[in-house]
């Protein structure tokens, strides 16, 4: 999780805090909004502004009227001011005048055709704009990650349970688009911080999905592709309970067990107060190794029944040997008396392999 933000305190000072100009705090905001507005994807390369003499803000530059750049202007202030419908059109004419050209404001109109689309609703179609139109034909463009960036926004919102529409109503899933989308992001721009959070939004899907298998190999590379990233504690926390879930008893595979084993051992040590207060720890751990004992119980009454006593002795004694403490360890001693093959006492050490004979 991020950091909580640095907070400065005038009280540690004995001191007062000077009097507030707020006309002057107002003009501050008002620049600031504007240099944030100039500044964005959708208003860059438009207006320029300076503070004039006065001390307020002027316009310094505007688009020369029925340039390129002026088209891209206003097809962005209609957006800005909620008209998506309105931009769509500025920029259909435009791009159907311009697309069989070179005209280096090409990449700029399909991304702000897709950015209508998506606010009209109609964000499968924007994805076309963005991927086909953008990333794949201007991949040098500066619209490149800024389109890459609305096709995230676009999946994790797919990720997140919003249907496509079908016939005006959004009755068809979009699970696999939200799927391969995250994935992309991630070969496009690997090491990224879209590419971190496509990443955790990926395991979290598969998640939320139920696929506890595709959930545990994708917060596992998480970990390893971003281990100082924001969300790497909540990722070593959901890989070790999807590995606990993907435990079926004691005649099942018992592999996802052992990742568990080692990687609570390895939350407990990085994060001791959050393993503790949710269960992740030594106790966790324990109750890991009894399972795995039964585990391993199970699999040697499985070779008595078929008759296979060397591979049931081998069996039984590891078990003494490694989970001497477990309830099962117990029960495999008295088997092993029965069969007379010896009462080695737990934790003692024992000839596993030379005794499977």
């Amino acid at each position: 999780m991020p950091g909580a933000p640095a907070v400065i305190l005038s009280v540690m000072l004995d001191t007062r805090p000077a009097p507030i100009d707020r006309r002057r705090c107002g003009r501050s905001l008002a620049g600031l909004l504007i240099a944030v507005l100039a500044s964005s994807s959708a208003f860059a390369q438009t207006r320029e502004y300076r503070l004039d003499e006065s001390g307020e803000w002027a316009v310094a530059r505007e688009p020369e009227p029925g340039s390129d750049e002026a088209v891209m202007a206003d097809a962005a202030a209609l957006l800005a001011a909620g008209q998506p419908a309105a931009a769509r059109a500025v920029l259909d004419a435009w791009i159907s005048e311009n697309e069989r050209t070179r005209n280096p404001w090409l990449p700029r109109a399909y991304l702000l055709r897709g950015d209508a689309k998506d606010a009209m609703g109609d964000e499968f179609r924007a994805l076309f704009d963005y991927e086909r139109e953008v990333i794949l034909r201007f991949p040098q463009s500066e619209e490149f990650v800024l389109a890459i960036e609305r096709e995230l926004d676009i999946a994790v919102r797919y990720a997140n349970g919003l249907r496509r529409k079908f016939l005006g109503m959004r009755i068809q899933g979009s699970g696999e688009i939200a799927e391969e989308t995250l994935i992309r992001v991630q070969e496009r721009l690997p090491g990224s911080e879209l590419a971190e959070r496509a990443a955790i939004e990926l395991a979290d899907f598969y998640y939320r999905r139920g696929d506890l298998d595709l959930a545990s190999i994708a917060y596992d590379l998480y970990v390893v592709n971003f281990p100082n990233g924001p969300n790497v504690r909540k990722a070593m926390e959901r890989r070790i309970r999807t590995n606990v879930a993907k435990y079926r008893g004691p005649d099942r595979d018992g592999s996802s067990l052992i990742d568990a084993i080692e990687q609570t051992k390895a939350f407990t040590r990085l994060y001791p107060a959050d393993a503790e207060r949710s269960g992740l720890d030594d106790r966790l751990v324990q109750r890991l190794e009894d399972a795995l004992a039964d585990q391993m119980l199970a699999g040697a009454q499985w070779y008595i029944k078929r008759g296979d006593l060397p591979s049931a002795k081998f069996t039984l004694r590891r078990l003494v040997r490694d989970r001497p403490n477990s309830i099962a360890a117990g029960e495999a001693l008295e088997i092993m008396e029965r069969y007379g093959w010896g009462g080695a006492s737990p934790g003692a050490p024992s000839e596993v392999e030379g005794d499977a004979k």
